[in-house]
């Protein structure tokens, strides 16, 4: 993370999101997302839609992945910045609670980050994977 005075470029505050969303330092996280945050999930996806403002997110996708995955972890592999977009090309893996299957599924987030904040999300991802591993 850079000094205090000086602004954490597009693909620092991204990280920055993974590592907090990766330990649960959900106070982390809300320090690098707008209040107005959009963050949009798939078609296809489980939780398909778009979410608003950091509680939304909280509660819509994240909480909701803890209650029906074990283990879910976005590997971040690759970063991709051009000005304030940020493509991260990463995989998800898991186990589903209910019924114990493993998963790794390929995705791709599209972030946009002004002045320091992320200030909307889109994921991209192979969807069939992670319902095949809920059935």
């Amino acid at each position: 993370m850079p000094p205090p005075d000086q602004v954490r470029s597009p693909a620092e505050t991204v990280r920055l999101q993974y590592l907090a969303s990766a330990t649960g330092d959900m106070e982390l996280w809300r320090s690098v997302v707008a209040e107005d945050v959009e963050w949009t999930e798939s078609a296809g996806f489980p939780l398909a839609g778009t979410y608003r403002t950091p509680d939304g997110i909280i509660a819509g996708v994240f909480t909701q992945l803890a209650e029906e995955w074990d283990d879910w972890t976005t590997h971040d592999d690759t970063y991709v910045a051009d000005g304030e977009r940020v493509v991260v090309l990463a995989r998800y893996s898991a186990r589903n609670k209910t019924t114990g299957k493993a998963m790794e599924a390929r995705v791709a987030h599209s972030f946009i980050v002004r002045g320091g904040l992320i200030v909307r999300m889109e994921q991209i991802v192979d969807s069939a994977v992670v319902r095949a591993a809920m059935t």
